[in-house]
């Protein structure tokens, strides 16, 4: 009737993870609203909808079920509610009724003949909805042949090049095969394709299977993700820790110092006893008869206390809670209570007075603060972006201009392999045994094809800002923290360090992501091209993953400089003119000493510099372009580069739930 072809798939319920893997193939997204709901949308529904706008949604198309439960009158006033909720968030969408058998031709009629938007990240490349799977294992049975069918579409699929499985990683092809079409448009005959068999009964035609192309060992793309780096090619700038423990003959790991207490002696006065008394022994030595150590007298203090607390308290103790009560505790992790509470008082401490530290009185700030710098200018002041990398950097790959090389692969186009609208089955091999074990039933199963490059790791930065939800602004958000991105056709884990989204050539770190930013999130992962969507999520308890942040790709340059800033605040003692005498910012004459070059700021906009150390306790004299006020702050500040962990992880389980659903 259409002469179309429709493929109907339907998100499994209670998980994000395979409905956001579903709209990066679907040509048309149906979303359904309940008229029962007097809102519409709830709170779920607004978070699939911020979740699927900011990957890249499809065409639409809203529909309303329900509806004939309601009188006439309600009913017209239940759809004007339900058109003004759906306005907010697609402003040109017109909601269809969907609640008798009839009512689907229309919504039919609309999807095969509506505007398809524009993709493009999805368009750039190949890609696969898999309608059958088979695996085979090998001999050995870990790795085998993974066996997918279905429709090429994007652009053509050559079989040298890499083929990414969303959530399980990127894999080699051995070769395509061309299969009879079961729902061919037009009913045709030629050398390659045989006519669909019309006969009655059971009587079936043999399925004429043919190969389109095998891979060549020559022209395939290879899965080297890292870069091999060469030790003696001076590439290691800064020690491992191996060679610290090299360094210390292997002691740190098998000794320690532990202070031998004469048995019965109390916590009291085993305190006045120094510390050059202490022994170093190996940890796995047995204790001597007669004495014991101070850690051993402790647990057994604690446990006598514990047993006296418990003998105590049984009389005592007879007031009982409530069932509800018991079973919310249950429910609730105290100690990552305890860490929100924390988390939350660091973050405001770090919105009133940003970067500010205490200089430490037991470490000498010169030491403590050796791997940072002073700047004349953060903006116009030299930083050499190859100076003291770790041996990370030594695994990467760069682009020498990664924008013109992304302008070239872009627009290559290639002519070989699969043609997009045809059907296919491609032969992934080295896939492992246990994704498929892992795997929910009726899961969806997206394949892309790679563009070159995109297997090897870099540095990837991606604007990011919190998502427009009720209830995700509260929460806290710090650097090195795990997350789960949804990058494009990619889901990986990594632990980014966020930076400001600025111009130039260096941009501060931020230790906290408030919810009012827009930060840059930098991490360790495979190349991709722009444009790309990112979804930040964050792992909860049971698997279940929250929307933190969502955003885009920026750029892949490991050249990214990103400095850490830490303010030492000191007090003016004595105004005279333009000097003071300047207390509290370093407790000893040598730390003054190194730190003189250092321009000093205040928070009232002076500009100045330490002149000398006055005495051995910290206090010197500075001189500024102005006179200071008494509730003036005398500022110094230091910057150090920061670098991202290398946390990536590309299998991400899809049985994980997102917000709970």
């Amino acid at each position: 009737m259409f002469k179309q072809r429709f493929s109907v798939m339907m998100a499994l319920p209670g998980g994000m993870t395979g409905t956001l893997d579903a709209l990066k193939v679907a040509d048309t997204a149906l979303f359904l609203l309940s008229a029962r709901h007097p809102d519409g949308i709830d709170a779920v529904g607004e978070k699939i909808l911020v979740s699927s706008l900011a990957q890249g949604l499809p065409s639409t198309i809203m529909a309303v079920t329900e509806l004939d439960y309601l009188s006439v009158w309600e009913q017209r006033k239940r759809m004007r509610r339900l058109q003004k909720a759906v306005s907010l968030w697609l402003p040109d969408e017109k909601i269809m009724i969907l609640t008798r058998f009839g009512d689907g031709l229309p919504i039919l009629r609309r999807a095969g003949s509506q505007k398809q938007h524009d993709i493009k990240y999805r368009n750039m490349r190949p890609y696969i909805l898999a309608e059958s799977v088979q695996y085979s294992p090998d001999n050995q049975g870990f790795e085998g042949t993974l066996k997918v069918t279905g429709y090429v579409r994007g652009r053509p699929l050559s079989v040298n090049s890499l083929i990414h499985i969303t959530g399980w990683g990127d894999f080699q092809m051995s070769q395509i095969d061309a299969p009879d079409d079961p729902h061919p448009l037009e009913k045709r005959t030629n050398g390659n394709r045989k006519e669909a068999y019309e006969g009655s009964g059971n009587d079936k035609m043999e399925e004429d299977v043919r190969i389109l192309e095998v891979a060549e060992p020559g022209k395939q793309e290879s899965l080297q993700s890292e870069y091999i780096p060469d030790p003696m090619d001076c590439e290691q700038t800064w020690p491992t820790g191996m060679e610290f423990i090299e360094v210390d003959g292997g002691t740190r790991l098998a000794k320690r110092k532990i202070q031998k207490v004469p048995e019965g002696m109390s916590n009291y006065q085993a305190a006045w006893i120094p510390d050059s008394d202490a022994e170093e022994v190996d940890i796995s030595e047995d204790k001597e008869d007669g004495m014991k150590t101070d850690m051993d007298e402790l647990s057994e203090e604690s446990s006598s206390e514990g047993e006296h607390d418990e003998e105590g308290e049984s009389d005592a103790m007879t007031t009982d809670f409530g069932a509800e009560d018991e079973q919310y505790d249950e429910n609730i992790d105290f100690a990552e209570e305890e860490e929100a509470l924390k988390k939350v008082k660091e973050a405001q401490m770090d919105k009133l007075f940003p970067d500010e530290r205490d200089t430490p009185e037991g470490t000498a700030a010169r030491i403590r603060f050796q791997k940072y710098r002073g700047l004349k200018s953060f903006r116009t002041s030299p930083w050499d972006p190859k100076e003291n990398l770790p041996s990370d950097y030594a695994r990467i790959f760069q682009f020498k201009n990664f924008d013109r090389t992304c302008k070239r692969i872009t627009k290559e186009e290639n002519k070989e392999g699969a043609l997009p609208g045809s059907y296919v089955t491609i032969h992934v091999i080295g896939v492992p045994q246990y994704f498929l074990k892992s795997r929910r039933p009726y899961q969806t199963i997206v394949l892309f094809g790679l563009l070159p490059h995109e297997q090897k790791m870099s540095l990837l930065n991606f604007v990011i800002k919190r998502p427009k939800v009720n209830g995700y602004n509260q929460k806290i958000i710090e650097s090195n923290e795990e997350f789960v991105f949804h990058c494009g056709y990619r889901r990986f884990k990594a632990r980014p360090i966020f930076s400001q989204h600025t111009s130039g050539t260096k941009h501060k770190y931020e230790r906290f992501f408030q919810s009012d930013a827009t930060v840059v999130a930098s991490v360790f992962a495979p190349i991709m091209f722009p444009p790309a969507p990112v979804l930040v999520c964050k792992e909860m308890r049971y698997g279940m993953q929250e929307l933190v942040a969502t955003g885009r790709l920026l750029s892949v340059n490991p050249d990214r400089v990103v400095l850490k800033r830490v303010v030492l605040s000191g007090y003016p003692f004595k105004i005279l003119k333009n000097s003071a005498v300047v207390r509290f910012m370093f407790f000893n004459r040598e730390d003054i000493k190194w730190f003189m070059p250092v321009e000093l700021r205040t928070k009232y906009g002076r500009r100045g510099h330490i002149k000398e150390p006055l005495g051995t306790h910290g206090h010197m004299k500075c001189v500024f372009d102005g006179q200071l006020k008494s509730q003036d702050t005398v500022l110094m500040h230091l910057y150090g580069r920061v670098f991202p962990e290398w946390k990536y992880e590309p299998y991400v389980t899809s049985t994980s739930t997102m917000f709970g659903c």
